[in-house]
């Protein structure tokens, strides 16, 4: 068993073949974790997941692209298609009310992207404000509501880092006896940081998220070096294809290819990584 533990098929691109696509990954024996971005992705993950006794499993939240569109008039990822970031007032009741199903495994994907952001040095303060305001609320809810957080960083470590610092030692303070018991904990995916900054997510408890951007990027030193217990494969899907299915659209099918890469680094087989992985992520996600 394999489980791609971020997945958008609850994205417009897989709208035509959404069934036949499902089908064919539960025959492969792949768990699938579709990830929200906004409330109508989160919602229409939760319904996808709800049709399936088991396999298919929801998060959600609210990227911080959507969160902050009012500094950013441009299209978004153009090379995987390109689209437009819709606004979106964090609200905690509605997502709230999503988390209810038990099919909701996460709260993500949340964090903060500076890759696109405004031109002037006021305008860039308010946009990174604003991210960092809506990820601290979501980081709350996630605590709240006792669910791993699935984070979404780009060009952005050392302030997500410093963030989850602040949230964990803010926590563990409080006289609140709901949160007595309560730990932060997650995954950074799609990580592309440098190997201090992976250890020092681990060092906080947080997994480190692989997908198709390790063909691209030299990642090969990080996932070397940090424990295999701390790993966790994701496709990412639609973005991100790996070379071996360049043309087409990514699937959860193609998460295999992630481990390959990973097996042939750290000079194991296939089935030890997917036996590990596939452990990691049902700690995590407790499924």
């Amino acid at each position: 068993m394999l489980i791609d533990t971020h997945a958008h098929l609850n994205f417009s691109s897989f709208k035509k073949d959404l069934d036949e696509v499902i089908k064919r990954t539960l025959a492969e024996n792949i768990r699938v974790i579709n990830v929200g971005s906004k409330y109508e992705t989160s919602r229409k993950a939760v319904e996808i997941a709800e049709k399936y006794e088991e396999g298919i499993y929801a998060a959600v939240g609210l990227h911080p692209i959507h969160a902050t569109p009012d500094f950013i008039k441009k299209r978004i990822e153009p090379e995987e298609g390109g689209f437009l970031a819709s606004g979106e007032d964090f609200s905690k009741e509605k997502y709230l009310e999503l988390a209810k199903s038990k099919k909701v495994v996460a709260i993500g994907e949340i964090g903060l992207d500076y890759y696109y952001r405004p031109k002037t040095k006021k305008k860039i303060e308010e946009f990174k404000n604003k991210q960092k305001e809506v990820f601290l609320k979501q980081l709350g809810l996630a605590e709240e509501l006792d669910l791993p957080v699935i984070i979404h960083c780009r060009m952005a470590h050392q302030d997500v880092a410093d963030i989850l610092k602040f949230q964990i030692s803010s926590t563990k303070s409080q006289k609140n006896p709901n949160f007595q018991n309560s730990k932060l904990r997650g995954v950074v995916h799609c990580f592309t940081g440098i190997l201090a900054e992976a250890q020092e997510y681990i060092k906080m408890g947080f997994y480190i998220g692989f997908n198709g951007i390790i063909f691209k990027l030299d990642l090969d030193e990080v996932i070397k070096q940090i424990p295999l217990e701390k790993i966790l494969i994701e496709t990412d899907c639609p973005y991100l294809t790996p070379p071996q299915e360049e043309d087409k659209r990514n699937e959860p099918i193609f998460v295999k290819y992630v481990v390959e890469k990973i097996a042939g680094l750290k000079n194991l087989n296939y089935e030890k990584i997917a036996e590990v992985t596939t452990q990691n992520a049902r700690n995590l996600f407790r499924i």
